[in-house]
C-alpha cells in the first residue's frame, strides 16, 4: 500500500502534470509529431553518406526530441520571473563556456563549437547563447521600461549601448570559434528585439546607415583590395569570406551537388531513401536537400506550409501578450525560428549564403534541438501565465 501511494504522488506530481501540460497545447504536439516525422525519414535518408561512426543519429535524434519534449514540460512550470532573474547568471555562465571553448577545446573540422563529454554526447554553447541572449535582452529592457512607457533620447541611448554590449562579447568568441552563422542570429535576437522595445525608430534610421557604409567598405576592400583585406582580417577569414560568395559564383561543390539533387527530384522525388548524390553535412545544414530530392516540389510545399502555419500559430498566439517583457522575449524567439528557417532553406537552393545554419526541428544535432524545444517551451510559459494574469482582472 505505501509502494501503490508513492507510486500515484510520484505520477500526480510529475508525469500527471506533464500530460497536462501537453494536453493543453494540442496544436503544438500536433507540429512537433510531423516535425518528428520529417526529421526522422530525413535524418535516415543522409545517413548512406554520413560516417558509420556517427551510429545512428536517427535513433538519436529521437532520444533528443524526447528529451526536449520533457524540457518543454519543466520549462513551461518555471516561474517566468525566475528565468529573467537568472538571466544574467545564465548569460555569464554561457559566455565563459564560450571562452573555454577557444582555450581548452580541440578543433574538429577546423572548428571548436563542441564540449565533448566521454567521447559520447557533444554540446554547443552557442545554441544555448541564443536562449541566454533573448532572456537577458528582455531583463535589460524591461528595467528600462519598469517605471516609464516611453523612454527620452538619452536612456534609448543608453539602453540601445547596453543591449550592443551583451551582443558584442558572445559574437567576439563566437566568431573565433569561428561560428559565423551563430553570429548572425545573435544580431537578429538583438536587432529584433530592440524593434519590439518601442524605441523611436530614427534609431534604426540611423544604423542601416552605418551598416550600409561599414558592409560597403568591407566589400570593397575584399573584392578590390585583397592584400590589404588578408592584412586586416586575416587568411582564414578571407578563406571563410569565399566560401559565402559561393552562393553567388555558383563554384561551390556543396552547393553544385545539392541544386542538381532538388533539381533533379521533379514532382515526387527520387523516392525515400534515394538521395542521389553526396554533399557535406547532410544532415544537419543541407537535411532541407535530402528531403527535398527524396519527396520532391510536393514534399517541399508541405514542409515549407507546415513551417509557415506553425509560425503564423505562434505569432497569433502571443501578438496580444500584454508585458513588455514577455513580447519582447517571444519576438526574440519568433525571430530565431523564422530567421533560421528562411536562411536554412535559401542556402540549400542558391538563393542566400552558406552559413552552417540548421533547419529549425528538423536537422540533426541534440544542442541544436533542445535550444528549439526549451524555447518552444517559453513561449508556451508566457501564453500561459498570460491567461492567469487575464483570468485574475
Amino acid at each position: 500500500m505505501y509502494l501503490i501511494n508513492n507510486i500515484y504522488f510520484f505520477y500526480h506530481n510529475n508525469i500527471g502534470d506533464n500530460m497536462k501540460i501537453l494536453k493543453n497545447n494540442k496544436i503544438y504536439i500536433i507540429f512537433l509529431l510531423l516535425f518528428i516525422i520529417i526529421s526522422f525519414l530525413s535524418i535516415y535518408s543522409s545517413s548512406m553518406y554520413l560516417s558509420p561512426t556517427l551510429g545512428k543519429l536517427y535513433y538519436k535524434q529521437i532520444f533528443w526530441y524526447l528529451t526536449g519534449i520533457l524540457l518543454i514540460a519543466l520549462i513551461s512550470k518555471i516561474k517566468l520571473k525566475n528565468l529573467y532573474k537568472y538571466s544574467l547568471l545564465f548569460y555569464i555562465i554561457n559566455v565563459i563556456l564560450l571562452a573555454g571553448l577557444l582555450l581548452f577545446t580541440k578543433s574538429i573540422n577546423g572548428s571548436k563549437s563542441w564540449y565533448i563529454i566521454y567521447g559520447i554526447i557533444s554540446i554547443q554553447p552557442s545554441e544555448f547563447m541564443k536562449i541566454t541572449l533573448i532572456l537577458f535582452n528582455s531583463y535589460i529592457i524591461y528595467s528600462f521600461y519598469k517605471k516609464e512607457k516611453e523612454l527620452p533620447f538619452n536612456k534609448e541611448f543608453i539602453l540601445i549601448t547596453t543591449i550592443l554590449i551583451s551582443l558584442v562579447i558572445p559574437s567576439i568568441l563566437t566568431f573565433l570559434q569561428p561560428d559565423t552563422g551563430s553570429v548572425i542570429i545573435y544580431c537578429v535576437i538583438s536587432l529584433a528585439m530592440l524593434f519590439a522595445s518601442g524605441i523611436n525608430k530614427k534609431w534604426f534610421i540611423c544604423f542601416f546607415i552605418v551598416l550600409a557604409i561599414l558592409f560597403g567598405t568591407f566589400l570593397y576592400l575584399y573584392f578590390y583590395n585583397e592584400n590589404l583585406f588578408i592584412k586586416i582580417f586575416g587568411n582564414n577569414f578571407f578563406y571563410r569570406m569565399d566560401r559565402l560568395v559561393n552562393w553567388n559564383t555558383g563554384n561551390g561543390m556543396q552547393l553544385n551537388n545539392s541544386l542538381i539533387s532538388i533539381g533533379s527530384s521533379g514532382f515526387l522525388g527520387h523516392g525515400f531513401n534515394k538521395t542521389p548524390m553526396y554533399f557535406p553535412e547532410a544532415g544537419t545544414d543541407f537535411i532541407f536537400t535530402v528531403f527535398a530530392s527524396n519527396f520532391g516540389f510536393l514534399g517541399c510545399i508541405l514542409l515549407i506550409t507546415f513551417f509557415i502555419f506553425f509560425d503564423i500559430y505562434l505569432l497569433n498566439i502571443t501578438k496580444n501578450i500584454y508585458s513588455i517583457q514577455d513580447k519582447c522575449t517571444t519576438i526574440g524567439i519568433l525571430s530565431v525560428i523564422f530567421y533560421q528557417q528562411v536562411q536554412n532553406v535559401g542556402m540549400t537552393i542558391g538563393l542566400l549564403p552558406i552559413t552552417g545554419i540548421t533547419l529549425p526541428f528538423i536537422s540533426y544535432g541534440g544542442s541544436s534541438l533542445l535550444s528549439y524545444m526549451i524555447l518552444l517551451g517559453i513561449i508556451i510559459n508566457i501564453v500561459n501565465t498570460d491567461k492567469k494574469k487575464k483570468a485574475y482582472k
